[in-house]
Formats: C-alpha cells, structure tokens, sequence
C-alpha cells in the first residue's frame, strides 16, 4: 500500500478527514508509516499511513 501520509513530519498540523471536530492535531512522529498525532481533546493517537490520509492544516 502507498502511505498517503510520508511527507508529514513532526510540528506539521494535520485534521482527521472522518472526525474533523477534534480539530487541529500536531504531528509527533512518522516513522514505518506509522503517524503519531497529538490532538488537543483526544490525546496521542497512532494511524496507519496507507489507511487514513490526514490532511494538513495551512496555517498563516
């Protein structure tokens, strides 16, 4: 499977396609395609790259 999510890095701000009412969530790791995401209400969560393309947060 192709990891929708290699570029992101750790400090890039992504949002949960399927729950975007947890907001804006700051990325922690990536590694293996495994993506670690620190969001404000739910904590540290672990997504697999190849299955949840987060989407990224354009900040100005």
């Amino acid at each position: 499977m192709i990891d929708l999510n290699a570029f992101l890095a750790p400090g890039m701000r992504v949002t949960h396609p399927d729950f975007p009412e947890w907001g804006p969530g700051e990325v922690q790791s990536n590694a293996g395609g495994k993506i670690t995401v620190n969001f404000p209400d739910q904590g540290k969560l672990v997504f697999d790259g190849a299955r949840v393309p987060l989407i990224l947060v354009n900040e100005a």
